[in-house]
């Protein structure tokens, strides 16, 4: 999936000497608030961490005393979505107006009637609210359905995002693997049948055998 990154970095951390009997526990939690909120000098939501301190002993730092400063060595795993972007979510609510999808099991995303192309017709079977694609009986979206969308627009804030259907290459992940897996097998076939005419005219039976003879 896309918008997902790792990133490394050089921090300093800032730590009141109250703090200094468990330093690496005292940064693991001042790096824990950081998590799932989106920080402008990563440019991205922090997911997860893993930190090394660089610094084997601390410094009293002038004009913030008595606080002194680490420095650390960390590797980021950062969730950036832009617009335009392709993402993977699961969905959760479904209506006539609108579906809805978290995302990392975290970020909210909904998905209104606008934005599902017309492909895509509401109707309910067995008490069950879904979206059945009219080209394609099998690619079908319900509650509980894996789908790839893409990003119109992120929310920083609060973390929502506004997604659309819209486009071709977008909708249930399973049908789209499959219809892609297809593809593949029948242009590896035509492929392979070109190579063996290209063969045939090379060797010039194409002319001996062929219908021109």
């Amino acid at each position: 999936m896309e918008g997902l990154s790792v990133a490394d970095a050089n921090l300093v951390m800032y730590l009141h000497p109250s703090k200094s009997r468990n330093v690496s526990q005292s940064i693991l939690r001042e790096l824990g608030y950081l998590l799932f909120k989106f920080n402008e000098t990563f440019d991205g939501v922090l997911l997860a961490y893993d930190v090394n301190i660089l610094d084997k002993q601390a410094k009293i730092l002038s004009g913030v005393h008595p606080y002194f400063g680490l420095r650390l060595k960390a590797n980021l795993l950062l969730f950036s979505p832009i617009p335009d972007m392709l993402l993977e979510g699961k969905l959760v609510m479904l209506s006539q107006e609108s579906i809805h999808v978290i995302i990392l099991g975290f970020s909210s995303v909904i998905i209104t009637a606008e934005n599902i192309r017309g492909e895509f017709k509401y109707r309910t079977k067995d008490n069950e609210e879904l979206f059945a694609s009219k080209s394609h009986k099998r690619h079908v979206i319900k509650v509980g359905t894996m789908i790839r969308f893409l990003v119109k627009s992120f929310d920083e804030e609060i973390l929502h995002i506004i997604g659309s259907l819209i486009s071709a290459h977008t909708g249930s992940i399973s049908w789209l693997d499959r219809r892609l897996e297809v593809t593949q097998e029948a242009l590896v076939g035509w492929i392979d049948v070109w190579r063996k005419i290209q063969n045939l005219i090379g060797s010039g039976k194409w002319w001996a055998e062929g219908p021109c003879r």
